[in-house]
């Protein structure tokens, strides 16, 4: 198996397990992520840039972030509880590896969110056109994606619904260590998500 396509198997199985660990039986709820999706992109289009009436600078970073959340939905349209994960994930890398590109950022995005309104789809073509306009890489999504995931997770297993969760650390938020335990990782580890959880664990505050 390639690196990124074992990277897109890894992203598919802790894409079930979130979902799984929202609502056990989230396959027979009928949730929207299209809705999501397109509502995501309404988002980034206000973090790239869009008013042509004043000077506007994007904010690559929060883009990159809208982009891994967008990634998020995207799974979960694809996973049906039947499919292997090795199956979608060689569509997904297919699909991604033919990037569609329209002549700027925004109107790519355009492609990606009318996927999903007309069709309810996830486009991953346009997805992928949308990181490289954006100069982002499968190392990126990979990266930011389990980060992100993984902190979802570390939040639920220290309280974040009963409200004991510590949300800043020496002063730092979570997420600004969550930056910097990941940058200190090398992606292509097998283990990567559990190492960004330890990472996690070994800096939070003990009572």
């Amino acid at each position: 198996m390639s690196a990124n396509l074992n990277k897109l198997v890894v992203m598919l199985e802790m894409q079930n397990a979130m979902n799984t660990k929202v609502h056990d039986q989230w396959f027979s709820q009928g949730f929207d992520w299209y809705r999501a999706i397109w509502v995501e992109c309404a988002e980034m289009l206000d973090h790239y840039g869009w008013k042509w009436w004043k000077k506007q600078t994007p904010d690559t970073e929060q883009v990159i972030l809208e982009l891994v959340d967008i990634f998020h939905f995207g799974l979960s349209l694809r996973i049906d509880g039947i499919t292997s994960y090795e199956k979608i994930a060689k569509q997904l890398e297919l699909e991604l590896s033919t990037a569609h590109q329209a002549d700027d950022f925004k109107q790519t995005l355009e492609v990606l969110a009318a996927s999903a309104v007309a069709d309810k789809t996830f486009n991953a073509a346009a997805f992928a056109g949308c990181m490289a306009q954006i100069g982002m890489n499968i190392d990126d999504l990979y990266r930011g994606y389990v980060g992100k995931n993984t902190l979802n997770f570390f939040r639920q297993d220290h309280g974040y619904k009963d409200g004991s969760y510590i949300k800043v650390w020496g002063g730092q938020e979570d997420n600004e260590h969550l930056v910097e335990v990941v940058k200190s990782l090398n992606t292509e580890h097998a283990d990567f998500a559990k190492l960004v959880y330890e990472g996690l664990e070994a800096r939070y505050p003990t009572k």
